[in-house]
């Protein structure tokens, strides 16, 4: 009976080790490059790729035959499109005093159109140069304004099922939406299902932001880039440790991919060990039991 007893705690014990390791999900890598390069991608290891709005669905600089052409592209791909960036043209200014709601709303449902015909679900907002404040433009006003239209944005963006991906942009890039902890201050203010936060720890690095801010971001984080401070170079080159950014991400629940936004001398040369690098780096944070 003891020995019976004793099995079936062997067992129990061994099924809720196994069910505690399923429970342990390390973020998958993805990458920022042109959809040309799929097939050399998937055989270094990243499991998903993010292309461009401009260069697959705006209506600004694809017409019908190029989109229905890169439909078909994205189909044949060997790794799945997992989002956009590079959202609304720096023309197209969500603030200031130029700023013309309906041609943005017309261009953003377009985009989203041809996203759900895509298969394409996610878009990163960046887009420094169209929500670059003008000088002597009031900043207080400039954030109204951007919460604004964001709004009506998110709810277009419900109807066409597509996630919105706020990302935070160093002060060198653009003048508004600088921090991780600003842009999560806009999301939450935007209070809409479909708007949520990037975010990208290059940018952080630049500015010096620390990881604290991605722990108060908890429950809105739905995307991350990473790429090293100096140079924007892939993670390896210069060394950088972004342990503690991504010990912050699991803190805070965040399981999904990690994607490299980088400058590249050659990814067929540098991809490789980029990803072998950043799958290091997270792996010591996600798979530690500690």
């Amino acid at each position: 009976m003891n020995r019976i007893l004793y099995t079936c705690v062997l067992v129990v014990a061994a099924l809720s080790a196994a069910k505690s390791q399923k429970k342990i999900n390390s973020p998958e890598i993805g990458i920022v490059q042109s959809i040309e390069h799929d097939s050399l991608l998937h055989a270094f290891g990243y499991r998903y790729l993010v292309e461009s709005v401009g260069r697959m669905v705006s209506p600004k600089s694809v017409s019908e035959e190029q989109f229905q052409n890169n439909v078909q592209r994205i189909k044949d791909m060997s790794i799945p499109m997992y989002a956009l960036n590079i959202f609304i043209p720096g023309e197209l200014k969500v603030v200031g005093p130029d700023v013309n709601e309906a041609a943005i709303l017309q261009y953003v449902e377009v985009v989203f159109q041809r996203c759900k015909k895509a298969g394409v679900n996610r878009i990163i907002w960046g887009s420094g140069g169209s929500r670059r404040v003008p000088e002597g433009f009031d900043p207080a006003r400039a954030k109204e304004q951007f919460i604004g239209v964001a709004k009506k944005i998110a709810a277009l963006a419900e109807r066409y099922n597509i996630m919105l991906a706020l990302e935070n942009l160093n002060s060198t890039e653009t003048n508004f939406i600088n921090t991780v902890a600003e842009a999560a201050d806009v999301v939450k203010k935007v209070d809409h299902k479909n708007m949520r936060l990037c975010v990208d720890i290059y940018h952080m690095l630049k500015d010096g932001e620390g990881p604290a801010s991605i722990e108060k971001a908890k429950g809105f984080v739905v995307y991350c880039e990473v790429a090293e401070k100096e140079g924007r170079t892939p993670p390896g080159v210069q060394g950088d440790d972004f342990r503690p950014y991504f010990a912050a991400l699991k803190k805070v629940g965040y399981h999904d991919k990690i994607v490299i936004e980088c400058r590249w001398e050659n990814v067929a040369t540098q991809g490789q060990a980029a990803i072998q690098n950043l799958r290091k780096q997270i792996d010591d944070v996600y798979l530690n039991a500690n």
